[in-house]
């Protein structure tokens, strides 16, 4: 294939069209051929006498070609046939064998596309309804926990204000009272944390079903071909707390128990957690090529964001107070944070007004990030402490590092966690830490036990948990699954590769710095190379950081200047 022209380069976004020379958009896919289109070579696919009949959907409606598997006793052909009463696969020339004279014989290829519409239905079930219903539930606890509390402060406060009149006489009633609100909170504590520890133990499980999901629906995998479809456990059912009430006494000397009140737990019956039930069964079926041919491309585009036809740029910021913007961080308001390479972090508002300015021991690296709650964490690499800045401005030390240096930090727009990139002079390693501070994962070595990380300069999480690593010592970009299982990484595509800044999209996709080419590339969330998305042909030089706000725009951050630039290429 030719190299692209400056033009085609400047409109090269997502996948490339397969046909030769062609460098546009390949927005649909040939079935027969395996291969991306661009509307144009669609539309002459569908002339030319070869080819008329060829099946061509939307990209994303494509079917999953059969991994190339050659023949045992026919070693220069390929499997391409099933064979119904024997469940196997043969090669064309096994399927004229006496063996399976009369045997129903089907194209593998079909089978293999059904099957894996079936595992990616189920593996979409646990994405888009068990975690999020399941993480639900666990919030609903958390608001319990609080709700209970709170109870039992408004009745120990009305013991006390009830026994203040007679202080004298019921110091002792007041004492055992206080005690056994007590008692009664730390069961019901008790049985909350059992929930909790139920559903962080559904929740591990679904994981580790996800992960499964995933392998089996590899597309080099082909044992979902003979593996029967699991079943996921259902959520397991939990109860809310009963509040315990308080019931008011009268004063009198000789009962002085009944004045102050008794506390007790309500009578009432413990009522279920709601589980909102799952959508109907053929919400989730894929449906048939037919039906996908006939749906518009209008409703499509409603349902998921899609390439824009060219990158453009919106906007820029002049950021006061920084030398240069290397990495850029951004909340739910569009408010910026952008930190130079001397350690000033700044934060602008949506003018680019400075609003507030700090002093930070932070050098190139991604270490500051914005959470869900709208506080930023940053890491101070001297001190291996990661601070909190919460939007009142007031600074707090978060997380301890111990004996690691934290580089890079992450809040996941997922769950709240904190992913931090972290080294010390022997090794490198990733933490997780949910929101509240607490180490919950560490992440340092593949499954041949060798090390992923020397120095995670720049740290993201994609849609689907992978976490997304660029590496400064070693050039390149490393991506593990939620659970710790190396799964991929990403070199380049060139003799040299720097990577820097690092995010993704709504769509899963990855995008880098490449300070070797002074580029941004675009990669799929399984690590494929799809194209350089920025470059000076955009006005892009030496890029360093880069994120996705909440509008779908990409910022980006350069070495030689101050300015932050705001590129749209979604639509």
């Amino acid at each position: 294939m030719s190299e692209p022209s400056d033009e085609q380069a400047a409109m090269q976004h997502y996948l490339v069209c397969g046909t030769e020379n062609c460098q546009k958009n390949g927005q649909f896919y040939c079935n027969a051929c395996h291969r991306p289109l661009c509307e144009q070579c669609r539309d002459e696919h569908q002339k030319s006498p070869k080819t008329k009949n060829h099946e061509i959907v939307l990209y994303r409606h494509r079917k999953h070609q059969l991994p190339v598997e050659l023949c045992q006793e026919h070693p220069t052909r390929n499997k391409e046939l099933f064979c119904r009463e024997c469940s196997i696969p043969l090669c064309s020339k096994c399927s004229t064998m006496k063996e399976h004279k009369g045997h129903d014989i089907d194209d593998l290829e079909e089978i293999y596309a059904d099957k894996y519409a079936v595992w990616q239905g189920e593996f979409s079930k646990i994405q888009k309804y068990f975690l999020p219903t399941t993480n639900s539930l666990k919030a609903d606890i958390e608001e319990d926990v609080t709700e209970i509390k709170n109870i039992m402060e408004s009745i120990r406060t009305s013991i006390k204000a009830e026994a203040e009149s007679l202080k004298n006489l019921v110091d002792e009633v007041t004492s055992e009272s206080i005690e056994n609100t007590h008692t009664m909170e730390k069961s019901l504590l008790k049985m909350l944390k059992s929930q909790e520890t139920t559903y962080d133990d559904y929740i591990t499980y679904l994981w580790k079903m996800s992960d499964e999901f995933q392998e089996y629906l590899s597309i080099t995998n082909k044992k979902l071909l003979f593996t029967k479809t699991l079943r996921i456990q259902p959520i397991p059912e939990t109860t809310k707390p009963v509040p315990t009430v308080f019931t008011a006494g009268r004063f009198s000397k000789n009962d002085v128990t009944k004045l102050l009140g008794k506390v007790d737990v309500s009578n009432r019956k413990p009522e279920k957690r709601k589980i909102q039930p799952m959508e109907a069964e053929s919400a989730h079926m894929k449906p048939t090529e037919k039906q996908l041919e006939q749906s518009t491309e209008k409703s499509d585009m409603k349902q998921i964001l899609s390439l824009s036809s060219s990158v453009t740029k919106v906007k820029e910021y002049s950021i006061p107070g920084v030398d240069r913007a290397f990495y850029v961080s951004v909340d739910k308001s569009g408010r910026l944070w952008v930190s130079d390479r001397d350690g000033y972090l700044v934060q602008t508002d949506l003018q680019g007004n400075l609003l507030h300015k700090i002093q930070t021991s932070g050098e190139e690296e991604g270490y500051h990030t914005a959470t869900q709650d709208g506080d930023l964490i940053y890491t101070e690499q001297d001190k291996k402490v990661i601070y909190r800045i919460t939007p009142d401005r007031k600074i707090t030390e978060f997380i301890k590092t111990g004996d690691w240096t934290p580089l890079s930090v992450h809040s996941s727009r997922i769950n709240g966690d904190i992913l931090v990139g972290m080294y010390t002079d022997e090794e490198a390693k990733v933490t997780r830490y949910n929101k509240a501070g607490k180490e919950i994962q560490n992440i340092q070595r593949d499954n041949q036990g060798q090390e992923l990380y020397s120095y995670p300069r720049y740290i993201t999480e994609n849609i689907n948990g992978d976490i997304c690593t660029s590496d400064g010592c070693n050039d390149k970009v490393v991506v593990v699954n939620k659970s710790g299982q190396h799964r991929f990484s990403y070199t380049g595509q060139g003799s040299e590769f720097w990577p820097w800044g690092i995010c993704t999209d709504v769509l899963g996709h990855i995008l880098v710095c490449d300070s070797a080419s002074d580029t941004v590339h675009l990669l799929e969330q399984d690590g494929r190379f799809l194209s350089v998305i920025l470059s000076s042909q955009q006005g892009i030089m030496f890029p360093r950081g880069v994120c996705v706000d909440y509008e779908n725009n990409l910022l980006v951050g350069q070495r030689g200047t101050s300015t932050v630039t705001v590129y749209k290429y979604l639509q």
